[in-house]
């Protein structure tokens, strides 16, 4: 497959504790109880899918996606707590002694226009920089949220089959990178302690029904930028008595290229990409300012380091070309690599080939997007993060065949809910089932 959310490796690594590991009858035997729950959930799931896909919010705007979630929680069992870390929401339930096991989804949207044509599109806006805009769920957490309560019920129904207890995570702002970092800050580890195992699953552009895994490196490190380039302004028709700061953001664009091309290893993986340019409102008056927003996207720091500084120093020269003054760079670090725990992947892999079979596939580079799960397994909580295919396969033989698939953060991004739903709540109950100590 095409997607690479990349990511590099990074020192951390703790060994999964010892704990008995599934046999293949047991495997077979959680399989088929699973299968039974999930014949008996799959269109409540459906539906919560579709209401949350229609009434997707932005992240730190998600109130009525928490209430929902805990709602749901509560009526499985679980001890909910709303409001940790702004919208987040944890939901706790205890079984006996064992090892804590977190499991976590994402509930945020996108601020962008959906495009997939679905009869459960969503209308919705939100508020974003400080402007209304429209909300789409075009990353795929609302089949995320779908698969948490999915796997949340199978476990609850499987009490017998396992001892400890889970912690499931609704964690906020995974977008903007920093719904993790906010619950960390809230008191997180000090609140619900410190996970033995750690979990989360993504949709990715794939045939349905299949498992992707990488041990070690998963996803890039993020950075995001906002540039502002100082002119002066006057009227269109008299660019010369003006320093125009449109031609200083279009230069920079297309110049900040060369720091990839010509500055950085081929072989290294590092992207500058300028999402968002914002400079005046009429057609016939130069602006005083430009604003560029954008996002730097690297898997080693040194390679984090040259990007950085050759953001830096393109800025600055296409300003003096202009003879304009310095212009103000911010760039903030967003969510560091993912790295899967060894051990972990190997047991878990293993448990997913003893279900799934064939469908189970080893990703052979990491993802170049970037996502804050890193920041619970920087508390010290080993874990894996794995994709989930969402595609009907002849939609992805036809994108891959043209070259125009839609991936995450496409607007036409359509994952079917069935099998992903399912696949994905039963690969996180097994997951989990796999860790957590058995009654023997």
């Amino acid at each position: 497959m095409r997607l690479k959310w990349t990511l590099a490796a990074l020192g951390l690594m703790a060994s999964a504790n010892a704990h008995a590991q599934a046999t293949a009858a047991d495997v077979a035997a959680n399989r088929t109880a699973i299968d039974a729950i999930m014949a008996k959930n799959a269109p409540d799931l459906i539906a919560l899918y579709k209401d949350l896909h229609a009434h997707p919010e932005l992240g730190f705007q998600e109130k009525a996606t928490a209430a929902k979630l805990a709602k749901l929680m509560r009526a499985i069992g679980f001890k909910v707590t709303e409001g940790v870390g702004g919208t987040g929401i944890v939901a706790v339930l205890r079984n006996g002694e064992g090892p804590s096991i977190l499991v976590r989804t994402d509930l945020d949207g996108l601020p962008m226009q959906e495009r997939t044509g679905l009869p459960y599109a969503s209308k919705a806006t939100g508020t974003y920089n400080g402007k209304i805009t429209p909300v789409a769920h075009s990353c795929g957490h609302d089949i995320h949220m779908a698969a948490w309560i999915g796997a949340a019920r199978a476990l609850a129904a499987m009490k017998d089959k396992w001892n400890g207890t889970l912690i499931f995570v609704g964690q906020p702002a995974e977008e903007t990178v920093s719904g993790a970092r906010a619950m960390l800050d809230d008191g997180f580890v000090e609140r619900f302690g410190k996970a033995d195992y750690g979990f989360a699953l993504h949709v990715a552009p794939a045939p349905a029904g299949t498992i992707l895994y990488r041990s070690g490196a998963m996803t890039s490190t993020s950075d995001s930028l906002e540039l502002t380039f100082h002119g002066r302004g006057g009227h269109g028709s008299a660019p010369a008595t003006t320093i125009d700061p449109v031609m200083m953001a279009a230069r920079f664009t297309v110049d900040v290229q060369s720091v990839i091309s010509r500055e950085k290893e081929p072989e290294a993986f590092g992207v500058v990409t300028i999402g968002a340019i914002q400079a005046g409102e009429a057609g016939n008056v130069i602006p005083d300012r430009a604003l560029l927003r954008g996002t730097i996207r690297t898997q080693n720091e040194r390679v984090r380091e040259k990007i950085l500084d050759g953001v830096n120093r393109t800025a600055k020269a296409v300003a003096s070309m202009a003879g304009a003054p310095e212009p103000t760079l911010v760039t903030t670090l967003g969510g560091k690599m993912v790295v899967n725990d060894a051990a972990l992947t190997a047991r878990t892999v293993e448990v997913f080939k003893a279900a799934f079979g064939p469908q189970v596939q080893p990703m052979p580079i990491a993802m170049s997007g970037s996502e804050d799960f890193s920041e619970f397994i920087l508390a010290g909580t080993p874990s894996v993060f794995f994709l989930v295919g969402g595609l009907d396969k002849a939609v992805f033989d036809a994108g891959m065949k043209s070259g125009k698939l839609a991936i995450n953060h496409s607007p036409e991004f359509a994952p079917l809910p069935e099998p992903t739903i399912s696949v994905g709540a039963t690969a996180m109950t097994l997951a989990v089932l796999n860790v957590a100590q058995p009654k023997r």
